[in-house]
């Protein structure tokens, strides 16, 4: 859907309040087509990042694994091998 979304579930130390947001800017973004919203409209887009924002909070806070948390350089480290191989090394 959205390539800027991340997943924060499973990972050591667990996903920030900061990270929680801005996936959920992310997706009400992608959702409205606004990347910045009309002061008409701002009102309706914050509040919609707040609901996604509590919903993903209680999302993640509930979903239970017995796999091992993730940690974020190794699956950093991964997604720059996978772009690199999509598409070249650049520099």
């Amino acid at each position: 859907m959205c390539r800027s979304i991340k997943t924060l579930f499973n990972f050591d130390p667990p996903a920030t309040e900061l990270e929680i947001r801005d996936a959920s800017l992310q997706f009400v973004r992608k959702l409205s087509g606004f990347s910045v919203p009309s002061q008409a409209n701002e009102a309706a887009f914050e509040r919609a990042v707040e609901q996604v924002a509590a919903s993903a909070r209680e999302l993640i806070t509930s979903l239970r694994t017995t796999a091992a948390p993730k940690n974020r350089e190794v699956e950093a480290a991964k997604a720059r091998e996978r772009a690199a191989a999509r598409f070249g090394q650049t520099g």
